[in-house]
């Protein structure tokens, strides 16, 4: 070995003195009622509608008018009355059946549109092109075709909401099955499925997370939809949705029964989203260690 090597240094050994595991504390400890409170997902929800609610109240007699901008104690009088004595519940029962109507049949068309999508190449570019034409496309601007086409009444106002659904599904449900993994699309086809059992075993549940997104959207469009459709030819036969009940309480002046309804949208809004879509959400995808 050469004389002007330079060797390593030695590290010098120590000795090291093991902690006292009393002092470093539990590990684990139970947690309090007010760390239970705020891990809880409904309750901080709730937490949040109460504000809101508070801040509406606050805000409204701070302003002091009525005929712009009502209490909340008011709004939930107002709705009470329409509830129990008015026609609030006939008119949110009509709005809802005519939108499980555009909203089903519009989900029957995305299903037969996307099926042809991953089927043909003819298909995928139909998609496409009518994607790109007639989704940005505001379903409202079909109003005076659909009066044409259909007259005044439930044909029209589903005509606008399966245009408001149809390509929002579509689109997300084929994108969905255009992020299958090849892998997945190898083993599916090593195990002989092929044609409906194919997507149904192994296209759909992995492309479910976009397909569930593209339902969420479609429902929410296909509310807007209705509310703003109703609110121009709502009316058929003595009788219209929630669109319509807002319209003329507003001709009226009824602000808190304006409010009224608006509340009501809300609270189908939010059950349709908590109970339904969130109980598809976690027994499908969460189940399947999809989403987080």
């Amino acid at each position: 070995m050469p004389d002007d090597k330079i060797m390593p240094a030695v590290r010098p050994e120590f000795e090291a003195t093991p902690r006292d595991a009393g002092v470093i504390g539990d590990a684990a400890r139970p947690l309090s009622l007010w760390e239970r409170l705020s891990n809880h997902t409904g309750l901080r929800r709730v937490a949040i509608l109460v504000a809101l609610c508070l801040a509406w109240q606050l805000y409204a007699q701070w302003l002091n008018s009525p005929l712009m901008f009502p209490t909340f104690k008011d709004a939930m009088t107002a709705w009470i009355d329409a509830t129990t004595r008015g026609p609030l519940i006939d008119r949110t029962l009509t709005s809802i059946r005519v939108l499980l109507i555009g909203y089903g049949c519009g989900i029957a068309l995305a299903a037969v549109f996307t099926t042809l999508a991953v089927s043909t190449r003819v298909g995928t570019d139909l998609l496409s092109t009518l994607t790109a034409m007639f989704n940005p496309l505001p379903a409202i601007a079909l109003l005076p075709l659909a009066l044409l086409w259909f007259g005044l009444g439930i044909p029209s106002l589903v005509f606008v909401i399966i245009h408001s659904v149809l390509w929002a599904v579509a689109l997300n449900t084929h994108t969905g099955f255009m992020a299958v993994s090849e892998t997945l699309r190898m083993a599916g086809q090593n195990y002989g499925l092929r044609g409906i059992p194919y997507v149904v075993r192994i296209l759909i549940p992995a492309a479910f997370p976009s397909i569930l997104a593209g339902l969420k959207i479609g429902w929410a469009f296909a509310w807007r939809t209705l509310i703003a459709a109703e609110l121009v030819f709502g009316v058929s036969s003595r009788s219209g949705g929630l669109g319509w009940f807002i319209f003329e309480n507003r001709n009226q002046l009824e602000t808190a029964y304006v409010f009224a309804g608006l509340f009501t949208v809300i609270i189908i809004g939010l059950l349709v989203e908590s109970v339904i879509f969130r109980g598809i959400e976690t027994r499908t995808v969460r189940r399947w260690g999809m989403q987080r």
